[in-house]
């Protein structure tokens, strides 16, 4: 079996007397398509940023492609893409200078990708020569995205992605998960409080409680492990969200 591409061990994070993750575990094989659930000021932004070497640890380790990720490779950085749950745009550029800027930070750019998606989800020659600040949530979100999706990343890491996004935008970025990148056998993490967008995506689910995983495996499987069984024969059907209050009560 091959090396997983995130290996959490032992993975603790304070803020100041709050334990938010307590000597968590956590292991994700390459190609796995994997929803992060928990309940609201779980940890779950929190866990993404320490897999990625965005926040320091209080203790444990945490290996991407290998590599720990207090010390990454410019060439592993680039094999990963994230969106935030907050963009985190430079709101002084305009989206074309953006493009140009991380353009010249990965190799892999895919300029035929990043036209398409502008113009397939709206940016238009005056969307894209306005400051980023000047752009509505939504606006911002689907930036963000196009940036993350650009080089084609081996590791796709996902929070919220879809939270400024009204009905439509939700559905055309759903339908550019599944056939642009969950196709090519990208390896995805994708934190959402939309259940019924996670259950379109994912293929296996996390829950987050207490500081740690405390239940992963494929959704089918867990979805009909619950289901229990009344006088010998199956209850009804468990939907996702009878699982997540279940797990996470």
């Amino acid at each position: 079996m091959t090396a997983p591409i995130i290996q959490m061990r032992d993975v603790s994070k304070y803020f100041g007397s709050a334990i938010v993750l307590s000597g968590l575990d956590w292991q994700i094989q390459q190609g796995q398509v994997i929803g992060l659930l928990g309940r609201n000021g779980a940890g779950k932004s929190t866990l993404m940023e320490c897999l990625l070497g965005l926040r320091e640890l209080d203790g444990g380790s945490v290996r991407l492609f290998g590599e720990d990720v207090a010390a990454l490779s410019d060439a592993t950085r680039a094999r990963v893409g994230y969106v935030p749950q907050k963009s985190g745009l430079f709101e002084w550029m305009t989206p074309l200078q953006l493009l140009d800027y991380f353009k010249a930070m990965y190799p892999r750019w895919n300029a035929v990708k990043v036209d398409a998606l502008l113009e397939r989800w709206g940016f238009n020659a005056l969307m894209l020569n306005k400051p980023i600040g000047r752009l509505s949530g939504g606006e911002q979100q689907r930036l963000s995205i196009i940036r993350a999706l650009a080089h084609d990343p081996e590791l796709l890491v996902l929070d919220e992605p879809v939270s400024a996004l009204d009905p439509a935008g939700r559905r055309a970025f759903l339908a550019e998960l599944v056939d642009g990148v969950i196709e090519r056998g990208t390896t995805v993490v994708f934190s959402t409080h939309i259940l019924t967008d996670l259950e379109r995506v994912a293929l296996d689910v996390a829950f987050l409680k207490d500081g740690r995983i405390t239940l992963q495996g494929p959704l089918d499987d867990l979805l009909e492990g619950a289901r229990g069984a009344v006088g010998g024969q199956l209850a009804e059907p468990v939907s996702l969200e009878d699982l997540f209050i279940k797990v996470t009560q």
